[in-house]
């Protein structure tokens, strides 16, 4: 009889062992939290994430749906599932079993959506759009609720130019008429994902949720609703992204799902000293370049808050794949804007580039690659034919050289031997180093440089040029917000201070530029050029589907260009001249071929230039031929 109780004994605290080792494991999430039935790739790589969850198997017994392998890694807490999705499964619902041993453990049900009509071919911005940056931080705080949460450090203080202001995705929303009424057609918003970081969380370049909106902004459905209510509006969204880091605060950085998943983890664990990127771009071309130097530049990090993700790692480089594919289907995007672009290791960007665009064909992805030298930012254009054999499908790219040699010229003394714009002419002279010149984005500024009339010494003449010059240039012009009304940063280089807050998104602000309330003649005047010529960009079809014609600039300060098709015609004119000039028509003849009449978009003026033309001192002309 005691040797009976002692067995039962025995096997019930057996029994209670082993339930207590099925509690232990759970799952905590699997990403991405759901897909699209009819996507062009048929595979799917699940996250599972829960304590010791790798000591389960799983099962899908549903049709359309098949489990190709699972796979696990270092640590336990993670299981990879690859999916195997039949061309033509049906959206629903389905329930992913997880086994231990033969035994079910628990079910998790997991869906694919049915996707919006016409996605896969959706089409990117392109020379048609005008593209308005906007930091969601500092535009408008359109819902105060989300001010200050708990279990966020940052906290606002409008006082501080590097903390929290406010802004979020509800003021976006609010203000959606304002930027449809200056003729923009796109809005580039700097990065919105949750960025739990202890400081400076405001630029959003710190993710720590792939898959989560930063709260103080809004949540998912706020910004898919944003992207929706702005498409209605015929404005397009365009998405910052970033591959190569996250902010040291991720949820996955207390728990690695390998000893691999970021670069040079010592500097996380504290064992070895910190190994910053050198941030020297040429390494990636250089023909003679040292190892050491092209691995710092590739695996070093950008700050000890930025942990540099190991894309190498096949895991984590379809983790981003996906994730930006999500967000495309997610938030109906109209494109992809890239940060750092060449920092990740160049056949990764190769992959993301490839496989986003094999599932959109027709999209843009605009690619952050901060040179001023024509031919290394060139390299990483689609349909590039580089030296080392270095293919990639990276559409577009930010177009720096032409940013900086634009300011260069606009601020440069007219010269008795060389014109001042001698310098952006020949910039755009070495197109021929680009396979698509006309689909880069070219722009006065962004978030991450000093405003444009900071740039040019706030000389209003000077601004006016570089905005007629942008809207009429090749390319895709893109204007940083507040440039409609001359906001300017003080201190040089002070990165929260270019940032700053647009006046009239706080409630008491003095000024509201919203409702043109409060602001001095020039901003104004400003405003009124940008609304004026970006307006009528919309239809110009020279703009959008013409080609490029210049002439070189000569020592009467004048820089000449021509957009023009078959059926279309645009002439810009930027003087530099202290004097009044007469042009001389005779020299244009090849590409007027007797368009002589027209009107001025920037001051409503009509031009017939067989009576010549007097170019005013210090202005710029955009006349739009009959």
């Amino acid at each position: 009889m005691i040797n009976f109780i002692n067995k039962l004994i025995c096997s019930a605290g057996l029994f209670l062992l082993s339930i207590f080792c099925l509690q232990a494991q759970s799952i905590e999430r699997i990403e991405p939290p759901n897909w699209w039935a009819g996507m062009n790739s048929h595979k799917l790589q699940l996250m599972v994430h829960g304590e010791n969850v790798a000591e389960l198997s799983a099962r899908i017994k549903s049709e359309g749906v098949s489990i190709e392998k699972t796979n696990k890694l270092d640590n336990p807490n993670y299981l990879f599932i690859d999916l195997i999705i039949d061309e033509n499964v049906k959206p629903g619902k389905f329930k992913i079993d997880f086994l231990k041993g033969k035994k079910k453990f628990l079910t998790k049900e997991y869906e694919l959506k049915a996707r919006r009509e016409g996605s896969a071919e959706r089409k990117g911005f392109g020379p048609e759009d005008v593209l308005y940056l906007i930091t969601p931080d500092r535009f408008a705080n359109g819902d105060e609720s989300n001010d200050n949460l708990e279990n966020f450090d940052d906290k606002i203080d409008r006082e501080d130019d590097y903390a929290r202001h406010g802004g979020d995705i509800a003021g976006i929303n609010n203000h959606l008429d304002y930027i449809k009424d200056l003729g923009f057609t796109s809005i580039w918003v700097n990065p919105v994902l949750e960025n739990a970081q202890p400081k400076y969380s405001y630029h959003g370049y710190a993710t720590t949720d792939f898959y989560k909106v930063d709260p103080r902004f809004g949540s998912n459905e706020d910004y898919a609703q944003l992207s929706k209510k702005a498409s209605q509006m015929g404005i397009g969204m365009i998405m910052d992204m970033i591959v190569n880091h996250c902010g040291h605060k991720h949820w996955w950085m207390v728990d690695l799902p390998s000893n691999d998943w970021i670069n040079n983890i010592g500097i996380y664990l504290e064992q070895d000293s910190f190994v910053k990127t050198n941030h020297m771009k040429s390494t990636i071309q250089d023909p003679y370049v040292a190892e050491r130097d092209l691995d710092q530049f590739i695996h070093g990090w950008f700050g000890k808050s930025m942990p540099d993700l190991n894309v190498r790692n096949p895991y984590m480089a379809k983790y981003l794949i996906q994730n930006s594919i999500w967000w495309v289907e997610y938030a109906d995007l109209q494109g992809i804007r890239m940060d750092t672009y060449s920092y990740p290791d160049k056949e990764f960007m190769t992959q993301w580039t490839c496989e986003v665009m094999y599932e959109y064909p027709n999209f843009n992805i605009v690619g952050e690659e901060w040179n001023t030298d024509p031919a290394i930012v060139s390299f990483w254009q689609r349909g590039k034919k580089n030296s080392n054999g270095y293919t990639s499908c990276l559409p577009s790219l930010m177009d720096f050289p032409l940013q900086s040699k634009l300011v260069k010229s606009l601020n440069a003394e007219e010269g008795k031997w060389a014109s001042g714009w001698k310098d952006v002419y020949e910039t755009v002279a070495m197109d021929f180093l680009y396979a698509d010149p006309y689909n880069l984005v070219i722009f006065p500024d962004n978030h991450d440089m000093d405003r444009i009339y900071t740039q040019v010494k706030k000389n209003k003449d000077l601004f006016d040029l570089a905005i007629a010059y942008y809207s009429t240039m090749r390319g895709i012009p893109q204007f940083y917000y507040g440039t409609e009304i001359l906001m300017a940063n003080e201190k040089p280089g002070d990165h929260g201070e270019i940032r700053t807050d647009f006046p009239g998104g706080w409630k008491g602000d003095a000024v509201n530029a919203f409702e043109g309330k409060g602001l001095n003649e020039a901003e104004k005047d400003a405003m009124k050029m940008i609304k004026n010529v970006l307006n009528w960009r919309k239809n110009s079809e020279a703009i959008h589907d013409g080609k490029l014609l210049h002439y070189a600039p000569d020592t009467s300060s004048l820089y000449v260009f021509f957009r023009h098709t078959e059926n279309d015609k645009v002439m810009t004119i930027l003087s530099k001249n202290t004097n009044e000039l007469e042009l001389d028509i005779s020299r244009y003849k090849e590409i007027l071929k007797g368009n002589e009449k027209g009107v001025d978009i920037i001051s409503g003026k009509q031009i017939d230039l067989s009576n010549g033309l007097r170019v005013p001192a210090n202005k710029a002309m955009i006349i739009d031929f009959d």
